[in-house]
């Protein structure tokens, strides 16, 4: 999640409504006005939204989904902060075919202490056949006072764990807290799989990651002006470890910043990539594709 908080949610998924009723309105408030984007021009090779948060959309999802198919967006990873959350990604997924679960408490839930109970329910969720990632989890130094940072590494931790014993990725949440992300990798032992979702580190900070095999998944914000220092990010890590996602429906990419995002949007910030890039469409596209693939398994 990139600028949304996580806040308690209930409700089991619908595909005729998007999103659900929330406990907490203003963490859940995304911000965007106006009307949706027009659609991209399609791609020719089609990929995934490897991070959405379908429940948070207006949009009903099975109408997202129809959406991103029709520009070349096959599957989109659709994402949870909490229990609640995590629960309703899970059974979205098992209605709509090409949707999929990944399922975490976020670090900003996490600062104020998870129960073992909650645990126990998030590791079955995440043997479920269409989850295929642990996520999003990590730290978050932007919101969280340092008397909760213990409480965040703690929880990562505990996610790192899970994400070994069920053989699936970690998406990790990484926000002003790159160095403490890295260390606690490396004191727990990385997953064999590890993509830092929405990336926002800078050139030497993709070369670390690169060199330790981690997955970089670029969403909208690197199209945005100031965002200099990520295109550099984007432009250095190989191909083969890239990926592409909207976070929908938070950082729309330019020119659309500020209004509502969607996974049919995914488009516009692989061309931005490619061009940062100077790279062929299609051939970062089937790169990109079959990264996903490696990464969250046979679809």
């Amino acid at each position: 999640m990139g600028d949304g908080g996580a806040g308690e949610a209930s409700g089991a998924a619908d595909g005729a409504t998007g999103g659900r009723t929330v406990g907490n309105a203003r963490a859940r408030d995304t911000g965007r006005k106006g009307d949706p984007p027009p659609a991209p021009e399609p791609l020719g090779v089609e990929i995934i939204d490897s991070h959405c948060h379908l429940d948070l959309m207006d949009t009903p999802p099975a109408e997202a989904v129809e959406a991103a198919r029709a520009v070349g967006i096959r599957r989109m990873i659709t994402v949870g902060v909490d229990l609640p959350t995590s629960r309703w990604q899970a059974e979205i997924a098992a209605r709509l075919p090409d949707v999929y679960a990944a399922v975490a408490i976020h670090p900003n839930e996490a600062a104020r202490g998870v129960d073992e109970e909650t645990f126990t329910q998030l590791a079955a969720l995440a043997r479920q056949p269409k989850v295929r990632a642990v996520g999003e989890t990590g730290l978050d130094y932007f919101r969280t006072p340092p008397e909760q940072h213990a409480a965040q590494q703690e929880s990562f931790r505990r996610h790192i764990a899970l994400a070994k014993e069920t053989g699936l990725p970690l998406m990790i949440h990484d926000r002003d807290a790159h160095a403490d992300t890295l260390r606690i990798l490396a004191e727990e032992g990385a997953p064999e799989r590890v993509v830092f979702h929405a990336f926002s580190g800078d050139a030497e900070m993709a070369k670390i990651c690169a060199d330790a095999g981690y997955v970089m998944s670029f969403a909208g914000n690197v199209t945005f002006k100031p965002a200099e220092q990520l295109r550099a990010a984007a432009a250095v890590a190989p191909a083969e470890l890239l990926l592409v996602e909207t976070d929908a429906p938070f950082l729309t990419p330019m020119p659309f910043r500020g209004r509502p995002n969607g996974p049919y949007l995914v488009p516009l910030t692989l061309r931005a990539i490619a061009d940062v890039r100077g790279e062929p469409l299609d051939e970062l596209a089937a790169t990109i594709a079959a990264t996903a693939e490696r990464v969250f398994g046979d679809w």
